[in-house]
């Protein structure tokens, strides 16, 4: 009997769907503000079914008008180039708008196109050629006032004139172990930087407001341990050629460490902070928004980690002198963090006085709430925020009004993870919702504050942007998106669950994607997309799917129901809640996961729980393999990209934060190798030879003890890729989705489909 074969048709829709493609379909979903005069008024670019346009929003005014005559700078621009200009394609994604005063009309617009810098006025009767700012280089971090760079040469900084072009050092003595702004030789994306042209990451450096000094820091990395992956096929087409690493496991004594160092750019004056050296995770701390200057240039505050995670402080760095003093230290049972996600800045705020006072994110209630740090008296915290909800992101502190606005969620009935806008006393007076609805909100406000950019949405409604005033009215609608050409593919909207844990008391949360041309009945083969690590909540509360979330819509376009869950671990709500997962990175908290589709099962007969596959990267990677060696009975196929298989060999930054001090037993227990021998179903390991954030021989590691145990497997390694897969992302979405088309919906392929190649940057 011949197996029928999946027409080409799906390919092409889930192709769609997928993240750089997406957002073609979804117009007006995504509106950035950049402030003009810090806030007063500012400008976004609004795409529309006839183009994109330049919009200028006066919020005191109340009004929201073209930036300048698109029409007539068009033509201007045609003129004065040589070139074709369509008013509804400018060409250039960004402008300066030039006004007489502060508050004045707009004269005219600058940008970059075509090679050049342009200066247009307005009403387009003029459009001129000038000389602009020199272009950006990625390589560079440029000072506010624009007129220096700070940049890497060798292992040293050095400093850069944009006015003359001249050029001196900053720093000498640098070695290979002792790097000013470099980061660790693992740092997640040094191979697709290399391939975009960068020989390195920009350096980590951040300039004071007045542009006179610069925060870096010095790498201490003798003795760390050398790890070795090979480049295959070098661009010059010559020998494989080793590559060779400082990249330390769990348990070593010996870390990457950065040491803190102030540059003035002046004097010429170097100063190293008085200090102990700090851990260097992944990205340095001042790439992680750990550091940061004062507004008055008279410090630099920065967040310290112990080692165990177990205690956090903020300090104080004399930017002259180098002495260093302690102004808020918390410890607990557990990791302390300055915020639960790590995509998320620290929940900190240093208010201005000397000494003086800070805003303070703590879960020391079970909740994750803001408390007040007077650092003149020495005194207990007071609590700003109160109750069973968790603060998610500070907004804004107005030190006038003595009022912080931030977004929290848990205030909206049936769903903890939707966002609300609220604002708090810091000397008393409780909690004020300024959204009011039950919706998500992502929300901005501006330097200067007085109003919110608030995008409402949840995972089914599209979203609506607004101006909203402080008290949340609604001054004005910016957007409302067009979901039509999304919905032309044949997606609908997931459905937001909620279901009880493994331990059948936790409400755990999560999203079900229906197969395209759903018909309920019918049976389908499901998936579960997991993505377990405590840091990053799986399943987002807004429209906006999440990086893992277009993966799941695209492969529920090949006609699978799709499951994703957020289980007990992960981030966003109690710290009960999430300390389920320190110490227990083992599984992932896969049992919520066998639980939630049982339930979910029970009562969608169209849900065929004799076919279940699983799918997921980098920790997913893990999550995968580990289902289908926990659970065999219930996951028959998976595919594993980039997986951390054995704790014992990761990261041990992100590895001791979430499963605590090293222990053989314990990370031995953890490790998908230890137990291969328990595979049953159709699996795919897939990993990038480029990897260093995960290295493939973890899952080389998993292959040898497969192979041991006379396991069959499928195995390919992308030799040139780095952790995500960029610029092999389409040849690894097809053969992912050819296995799982042929092992669990039980068809062949399309023949000969072909994904485009994602350009780069997107």
């Amino acid at each position: 009997m011949t197996t029928p074969r999946l027409d080409a048709s799906a390919y092409r829709t889930a192709e769609q769907l997928l993240r750089h493609n997406r957002r073609r379909l979804v117009r007006g979903g995504e509106i950035t503000p950049h402030w003009i005069e810090d806030g007063a008024r500012f400008w976004y670019a609004a795409d529309t079914p006839d183009g994109r346009s330049f919009v200028l929003v006066d919020p005191a005014a109340a009004t929201r008008e073209p930036a300048f005559d698109h029409e007539k700078v068009a033509a201007a621009l045609a003129r004065a180039s040589g070139q074709p200009v369509d008013a509804r394609a400018l060409p250039f994604a960004a402008v300066h708008l030039v006004t007489g005063a502060a508050g004045g009309t707009v004269e005219a617009a600058e940008f970059a196109a075509f090679g050049a810098h342009w200066r247009c006025a307005a009403d387009g009767s003029a459009c001129e050629r000038v000389t602009g700012p020199r272009p950006a280089d990625p390589l560079e971090v440029r000072s506010p006032d624009g007129r220096l760079a700070v940049f890497r040469r060798g292992h040293d900084l050095w400093l850069r004139s944009l006015e003359d072009g001249a050029e001196r050092p900053l720093t000498t003595g640098g070695d290979a172990d002792h790097d000013y702004g470099a980061s660790p030789d693992f740092f997640m994306y040094s191979p697709l930087l290399q391939r975009l042209g960068l020989p390195h990451a920009p350096p980590a450096a951040a300039w004071s407001p007045d542009s006179s000094r610069v925060l870096t820091h010095r790498t201490l990395q003798e003795g760390v341990r050398l790890t070795h992956l090979v480049e295959a096929l070098p661009a010059d087409g010559g020998a494989p050629r080793p590559v060779t690493l400082r990249q330390p496991y769990p348990g070593d004594e010996r870390l990457p460490m950065a040491e803190l160092v102030v540059l003035d750019v002046t004097t010429g004056a170097v100063v190293t902070a008085r200090a102990e050296p700090e851990a260097m995770p992944t990205f340095s701390p001042v790439l992680l928004r750990w550091a940061w200057w004062a507004e008055d240039g008279s410090a630099v505050h920065y967040l310290s980690r112990s080692r165990d995670t177990r205690t956090l402080r903020l300090r104080r760095l004399d930017p002259a002198t180098g002495e260093v003093t302690t102004l808020v230290e918390e410890t607990g049972e557990t990791r302390v963090e300055p915020a639960q996600r790590l995509d998320r800045p620290p929940l900190v705020r240093v208010l201005s006085g000397r000494p003086p006072e800070v805003l303070w994110y703590s879960q020391r209630d079970g909740w994750g709430h803001l408390y007040l740090y007077d650092t003149r008296t020495g005194g207990p915290p007071r609590q700003v925020t109160s109750g069973e909800w968790a603060v998610q992101e500070i907004l804004h502190v107005d030190e006038d009004r003595r009022v912080v606005t931030f977004t929290a969620s848990g205030l909206v009935p049936g769903d903890p993870y939707r966002r609300q806008v609220c604002r708090a006393g810091l000397d008393g007076g409780g909690v004020e919702r300024i959204t009011r609805d039950d919706l998500d909100h992502a929300a901005v406000v501006p330097p200067r504050g007085g109003y919110v950019v608030d995008t409402a949405s949840t995972t089914g409604t599209p979203p609506v942007t607004g101006l909203l005033g402080p008290d949340g009215q609604m001054i004005m609608e910016l957007g409302r998106a067009d979901v039509s050409g999304l919905a032309a593919t044949g997606w609908s909207a997931p459905e937001r669950f909620r279901v009880k844990a493994a331990d059948g008391r936790t409400d755990v949360y999560g999203v079900l994607y229906r197969p395209h041309g759903f018909d309920p009945g019918r049976r389908y083969p499901v998936l579960d997309h997991v993505y377990p690590f405590p840091a990053v909540t799986r399943v987002s509360p807004s429209f906006d799917p999440g990086w893992h979330g277009y993966d799941a819509e695209a492969v529920a376009a090949l006609g699978f129901v799709v499951v994703a869950l957020d289980g007990r671990g992960t981030p966003g709500r109690d710290k009960e809640f999430h300390d389920a997962s320190y110490g227990w990175l083992d599984d992932g908290g896969l049992a919520d996961h066998v639980a939630a589709l049982d339930q979910l099962g029970a009562t969608r007969p169209w849900m065929d729980l004799g076919r279940v596959g699983v799918f997921g990267i980098s920790a997913g990677g893990q999550a995968a393999v580990r289902a289908m060696l926990d659970h065999p009975d219930v996951f028959t196929v998976g595919v594993a990209e980039a997986g951390l298989h054995d704790l014992r060999y990761g990261d041990p930054g992100t590895v001791e934060a979430y499963h605590g001090p090293y222990d053989e037993e314990r990370y031995a227990a953890a490790s998908n190798v230890e137990r291969a021998d328990r595979l049953r179903g159709r699996l795919l390991l897939v990993h990038g030879g480029r990897d260093t954030q995960v290295s493939p021989h973890l899952t080389l590691r998993l292959a040898e003890r497969l192979i041991a145990a006379g396991k069959d497997f499928d195995l390919l390694i992308v030799p040139g890729a780095e952790h995500v897969f960029a610029g092999y992302e389409h040849y690894v979405n097809r053969r992912k989705w050819d296995f799982l088309v042929r092992h669990l919906l039980g068809m062949e392929p399309p023949e000969d489909y072909r994904l485009t190649p994602v350009p780069p940057g997107m």
